[in-house]
């Protein structure tokens, strides 16, 4: 037998409710509640998840080793999933924030050059070292936030070899770092300053050049595209996308986040993309279309916060059977934050959603929009033993004390990697 660690007595283990795929409408708050709870993992995976007495008959009739956590008066949770985040990059944009508000629009910053093309320049100059290093302190901070798995795009590379360097990065934090990194091509993030009167020449270097490199040393498993009114129009979407496909990418779409019916929802649902993401101005067509397909909405409320946009609808969404998820979007223009404690706030403040919906969002939704659904995002035996302990007695308080970090220990595989809200193992395996 392996090493057991035993999550004891804690105020209320929140489970999740039980079941296979995302959860929608009232699902979304049925979290499975069990007070004074008690979770068991052994060699990284769950074994039990239940009462205090049980568990305590079932860590007595094993043997080897115990770690025991004392969770009494606090909450614990599944790890949580932020399914859409930019978090290889160099450089800084706060000269942005300013010219926002002085009234300059986001993507009359990225005519400019400003924007992604600034941060594209900065990270062409670094290194794949420098990324790294960069990301790595960045990742520190996502793990004490309670983020125990982070998907990571490229696009702010928009050459073949530097989003192959993006890419590279984003593998070696991926064995480097307790966090897991599920990494998304994103070549068509935005078109770069040399192709800006040419961008389908810039869409065929995508589709023949970077898609299969990235394919061939299988440097990803998503394809993302910024489908929007001066980024990437619907057709270019479509044929990035579907040369994606045929090579074997399962699909994300950057969609209607800036102009009123675009499409991207309805495009997003077509495809059978795994997930759509920001949707500030979907259509009623196309949130019906993403509840159909069973397409999963990351919404990104701090973003919308940072542009100073009316958030997304996440009520309609939820009430039409839409799987929402929740994400930092971490990125240095639009929302440069590893908080998903705070996006959790935000989304019961500028979109309405409940604390219940808030932690079903962030926790079991935003792994099946990282394909990662069966293995994580709920405390169920057989899945991993990511969990968090909020020092707070009942889940709603970490809605009510907004702006907080109220993470106090995180387990990932089974080990402590934050205690008392300090890195306490930033591990590198062994070569």
């Amino acid at each position: 037998m392996g090493k057991l660690t035993y999550v004891k007595s804690a105020s209320q283990l929140i489970c999740m409710d039980t079941g296979h795929g995302p959860r929608t409408g009232k699902g979304m708050s049925m979290l499975g509640v069990i007070a004074d709870g008690s979770v068991v993992i052994e060699d990284g995976i769950i074994v039990f998840a239940g009462s205090d007495a049980l568990a305590a008959q079932f860590v007595s009739s094993r043997q080897g080793e115990v770690e025991v956590i004392d969770a009494s008066g606090k909450v614990v949770a599944p790890g949580l999933v932020d399914p859409h985040t930019h978090v290889v990059y160099a450089g800084s944009r706060e000269n942005e924030l300013e010219l926002r508000l002085q009234g300059e629009k986001y993507t009359d910053i990225l005519k400019r050059g400003g924007g992604i093309l600034n941060t594209a320049w900065s990270t062409r100059e670094a290194s794949e070292e420098e990324l790294i290093e960069e990301s790595l302190a960045r990742l520190d901070r996502f793990l004490l936030h309670g983020v125990t798995t982070i998907e990571a795009k490229s696009g702010y590379g928009l050459t073949v070899n530097d989003e192959l360097k993006q890419l590279r990065a984003a593998r070696a934090l991926d064995g480097r770092h307790p966090i897991d990194v599920i990494s998304t091509f994103m070549g068509a993030h935005a078109v770069p300053e040399e192709y800006k009167h040419e961008p389908d020449i810039y869409v065929d270097l995508v589709i023949n050049e970077m898609l299969p490199v990235v394919a061939e040393h299988r440097l990803a498993e998503y394809c993302d595209v910024f489908c929007e009114r001066g980024v990437f129009d619907i057709a270019q979407s479509k044929r990035i996308l579907e040369a994606a496909g045929r090579l074997g990418f399962k699909l994300k779409i950057h969609a209607d986040e800036i102009a009123e019916n675009f499409g991207g929802a309805e495009l997003a649902a077509k495809l059978g993309a795994v997930s759509a993401e920001h949707l500030l101005k979907a259509s009623e067509e196309g949130i019906r279309a993403l509840a159909k397909s069973g397409t999963i909405a990351v919404l990104l409320p701090g973003t919308a916060l940072f542009l100073m946009e009316r958030a997304a609808d996440a009520r309609r969404m939820i009430d039409e059977g839409v799987a929402v998820a929740l994400s930092t979007d971490c990125n240095p223009g639009t929302s440069p934050t590893v908080s998903m404690p705070f996006v959790m706030n935000a989304a019961c403040l500028t979109m309405r959603m409940n604390p219940a919906e808030v932690l079903t969002a962030s926790t079991i939704n935003a792994a099946f929009a990282i394909g990662r659904g069966e293995e994580i995002g709920s405390i169920e035996t057989g899945k991993r033993g990511d969990l968090l302990l909020f020092d707070v007695p009942n889940y709603r308080q970490l809605q009510y004390y907004y702006g907080m970090n109220l993470v106090h220990t995180v387990v990932k595989n089974g080990r402590t990697v934050v205690k008392g809200g300090v890195l306490v193992d930033r591990y590198e395996p062994a070569d």
